[in-house]
């Protein structure tokens, strides 16, 4: 089964794979490259928003891991970490454990009526912080995708392939002599 293709600069660049000028010359012309020229933030982030999307963007054009094309996709990431940490704060106000009322049905001797009469108290886990765990779960997924998409976890940076120029080899001290 074959691997995910690679850009060609970076198969030159390995050199595990000969390839003629041709060759390379027809896999350039075959790869799509997006530009990366108008690298903005989107008008419905606020401010606070742009302002990060800005920083990320710098660093990731810094690696040309991002593109014009990838501008909604880096503000929806941010928008699901911003979700992320109002939940999370949320949670953290509220109690895990509430106590709820128990009841018991008594008979009155006097009248024989029967009626419900609370007799004490216990806790069970709070259905609203329940609520809002299976939210934040869920924006933490949106986070989790974004952030790989972008290379921004380990396990994504560990599957990046960053070209990196080869040291130049010595020159070789006969070398003048073969001419």
């Amino acid at each position: 089964m074959a691997g995910q293709r690679q850009p060609t600069d970076l198969v030159v660049m390995k050199g595990k794979k000969h390839l003629t000028k041709a060759e390379i010359e027809a896999r350039k012309n075959a790869e799509v490259t997006a530009p990366n020229d108008k690298v903005r933030p989107p008008a419905y982030l606020t401010p606070e928003q742009k302002k990060k999307f800005r920083k990320l963007a710098k660093e990731l054009l810094e690696i040309k891991l991002i593109a014009n094309v990838d501008c909604d996709a880096l503000a929806r990431l941010l928008i699901a970490q911003e979700q992320f940490i109002e939940i999370t704060e949320e949670i953290q106000r509220t109690p895990l454990m509430v106590d709820v009322p128990v009841y018991e049905m008594q008979e009155n001797p006097d009248t024989g009526e029967s009626k419900r009469v609370q007799v004490g108290k216990r806790q069970v886990v709070n259905g609203e912080r329940e609520r809002l765990m299976i939210i934040q779960d869920r924006c933490m997924k949106q986070c989790r995708q974004g952030a790989g998409d972008f290379g921004m976890t380990v396990s994504s940076r560990c599957r990046l392939v960053v070209p990196k120029p080869q040291a130049e080899k010595p020159e070789n001290k006969f070398a003048k002599y073969a001419t």
